[in-house]
């Protein structure tokens, strides 16, 4: 039988073991990100039994760090809290891409009281360890106030930094599944939607406007002529243009609109919660931006492009994906085989 240091140090390991067990468990068995990462925190917990923990994501854009997942007192209120690179000791670990143990946070310059007077706690002790990827620091898990003891020890850091390991791969596989899915719903000439998920979301704002009551309209768009410019400046330069078109449309949309590239040289917008005569408005706005812009005049080819629309309305033209689009497009028909560069609406006719 051995001492009763040996028990506990036994006792230790096969906590660790099951710990690890469980977090690898978690990870191979579900692709939810924010499950997966529960775990970890939930584990970390378990074993090292902080008074509060949180993980902390790197906002790639801004170079801040925001609490992606907070427990403990006062962690609702670090909801919109945002820390800069360097900014206390997570700020510290994220800029440097090194753990830390602050024993005592009253004799490190690195600790910053802001947290602490937003929650109106103390915070004594720290354990910070960076998640890391090849190299790039993603975030931080940061523990605080061992519960029972002054301090957390060094030997807290070799565990948090396999758990903070676990984290990575679970984010690495969470990019990887969503740079899949934009793959699957992206059209790669335009970077716009592709017509797979038109019919997606088309039957979503089917199913919503049904339920609450809201119109919402479709734009088909399709430019004219856009074979010549295939055929007089080639492919790559048709390809480009097709790029620079869908900028222009996306680029006058609300947040809540989606555009689409609906096969060749047509495309396709979605205006949720919008009546035909506010969708005539926004239909006219990118008419004007088409026909005002001259493309490629740094390569001095002076590209001009008009475009046929055609604007169907839910539920007015048809309660049905396919009635809503077959109307939009014969709209569209009708200015293409007759004036073109100009907009019709189902129903009224060309309104220009």
């Amino acid at each position: 039988m051995g001492s009763e240091e040996e028990i506990i140090d036994l006792k230790r390991q096969v906590e660790r073991l099951s710990l690890f067990h469980e977090v690898g468990k978690a990870l191979f068995s579900t692709l939810d990100l924010q499950k997966i990462l529960q775990t970890i925190m939930e584990k970390i917990s378990d074993l090292l039994q902080p008074d509060t923990w949180s993980l902390l994501m790197l906002d790639d854009k801004t170079q801040e760090l925001f609490f992606e997942i907070a427990i403990g007192a006062g962690a609702d209120r670090l909801r919109d809290v945002r820390l800069k690179l360097g900014e206390g000791v997570a700020g510290w670990v994220a800029q440097h891409g090194e753990p830390v143990l602050v024993e005592d946070t009253r004799k490190d310059e690195r600790f910053s009281p802001k947290v602490d007077e937003l929650t109106h706690t103390e915070t004594r002790s720290i354990v910070c360890v960076p998640i890391k990827a090849h190299g790039h620091v993603m975030g931080v898990i940061e523990i605080v106030n061992a519960l029972g003891k002054p301090s957390f020890g060094r030997g807290d850091i070799p565990i948090l930094l396999s758990l903070a390991d676990y984290a990575a791969i679970a984010l690495e596989n969470a990019r990887y599944v969503r740079r899949i899915e934009e793959l699957t719903i992206t059209d790669d000439c335009t970077s716009l939607y592709n017509a797979r998920h038109l019919n997606f979301v088309l039957d979503t704002e089917i199913y919503r406007s049904n339920r609450y009551g809201y119109e919402f309209s479709v734009i088909f768009v399709d430019l004219d002529h856009f074979k010549l410019v295939n055929d007089v400046h080639g492919h790559l330069v048709g390809s480009k243009l097709l790029w620079m078109i869908g900028d222009i449309i996306k680029a006058h949309l609300r947040l809540i609109d989606y555009a689409f590239r609906y096969g060749g040289d047509e495309f396709v917008v979605l205006l949720p919660q919008t009546s035909k005569e506010n969708a005539l408005g926004v239909v006219r706005r990118i008419r004007e931006l088409l026909t005002a812009r001259v493309f490629f005049t740094e390569e001095k080819l002076d590209i001009k492009v008009t475009a046929s629309f055609g604007v169907a309305s839910f539920p007015e033209d048809g309660r049905t994906r396919k009635e809503i689009l077959r109307m939009a497009d014969e709209a569209m028909y009708l200015v293409k085989n007759t004036t073109r560069n100009n907009i019709a609406l189902a129903g009224q006719g060309i309104r220009e």
